[in-house]
């Protein structure tokens, strides 16, 4: 796998980016401008599902390879996505059930990494993320997988819903995490199995929980409702892992 971090500055540059169907994982923008550009661009960005920040001209300033960025500075990955089929493969390879991460919108790149890094160290096949409404590949990513992203193949797609149908008719189950599920210990986790991780804020969206064949939540006994994203991840992924060793 190849990965490559680079910037887009200007706003000519930004816009064929966008349009030349370039991924864009997150922008910034000079805080305030709204001018015809500015605006063009903040339209593609929302078409493509990329995170936007408004930013003081210092940030952006301190951000600027060239020193001319006219406002606005997009981050593009380019790296060496996998397909779903490639995920596949590599459970036919080492003759196993398939073990896949599907993640739903999770948008802190922290997050993302470190999941990734569960995924590898469990022994999951592969990961998969939303094209939209999510963190990309960033370098962040990379670093926050220790590595792990260089091993574990991660899928782009459009439609995570639609994606979870065509894995149904591989043989594939899925596991949502929500507090108002089962007990995860109540479960039965074995086989082809596909782990559904929320986003952070709201957790995972009604569509994909409804495709989802069941429901589980993780135990809490302290005075708080609720794990960070990645650590519930790990929960889960390792109940599984545990069930698969019996």
């Amino acid at each position: 796998m190849r990965y490559e971090e680079f910037t887009i500055e200007g706003r000519n540059a930004v816009i064929e980016a966008f349009r030349s169907g370039k991924t864009i994982d997150k922008i910034f923008i000079l805080d305030g401008c709204q001018d015809g550009p500015v605006r063009t661009i903040a339209r593609e960005a929302k078409k493509a599902g990329t995170i936007i920040n408004y930013v003081a001209k210092e940030r952006l300033d301190n951000m600027s390879e060239t020193g001319k960025h006219q406002g606005v500075i997009a981050f593009a990955a380019a790296y060496e996505y996998a397909e779903v089929s490639d995920i596949l493969k590599a459970a036919r390879d080492k003759k196993e059930d398939p073990f896949i991460f599907i993640l739903d919108e999770i948008e802190d790149p922290h997050n993302l990494g470190a999941i990734i890094r569960t995924a590898n160290l469990c022994g999951a096949h592969g990961v998969i993320i939303p094209k939209r409404r999510a963190a990309g590949l960033t370098a962040t990513v990379l670093k926050t997988s220790a590595g792990a992203l260089n091993y574990t193949p991660v899928a782009k797609v459009t439609n995570i819903s639609a994606t979870i149908d065509e894995l149904k008719k591989e043989g594939l189950w899925f596991v949502c995490g929500d507090m108002g599920g089962e007990i995860m210990y109540n479960l039965n986790l074995k086989g082809p199995i596909g782990l559904v991780i929320g986003n952070e804020g709201n957790g995972v969206s009604r569509l994909v929980r409804e495709k989802c064949d069941m429901i589980a939540s993780i135990p809490m006994k302290g005075d708080i409702d609720s794990l960070n994203a990645s650590v519930a991840a790990g929960v889960l992924a390792y109940e599984i892992v545990r069930q698969r060793l019996n």
